[in-house]
């Protein structure tokens, strides 16, 4: 039973280093990647991905209120009141 804990103990930390060795050059891979970025520079990209999304989320808006059904139902009563509307008015030039 010693032998299966000790085995499963050094099992363990050699995932743990390699894991941590992994994470590591992760971490190096991203700070050079962004080393020539200033503060100037992610603020203006942070401002830019502000306002795209701003417009992404006003556009999503008016695509969602189009398709509403609501919209659809007025649009529907707004064509037939229309249509009762000239047909009434045609009956009414028939008598002269």
């Amino acid at each position: 039973m010693n032998q299966v804990l000790l085995y499963a103990s050094v099992i363990l930390a050699s995932v743990s280093f390699f894991l941590c060795c992994y994470a590591c050059v992760r971490v190096g891979r991203l700070l050079n990647s962004v080393k020539g970025l200033d503060w100037d520079t992610v603020a203006t990209l942070t401002g830019d991905i502000g306002t795209i999304k701003k417009s992404i989320q006003t556009l999503n808006n008016r695509i969602n209120g189009l398709n509403s059904p609501k919209l659809n139902d007025e649009l529907l009563h707004y064509a037939i009141k229309q249509q009762h509307n000239v047909t009434d008015i045609n009956k009414n030039k028939l008598g002269g």
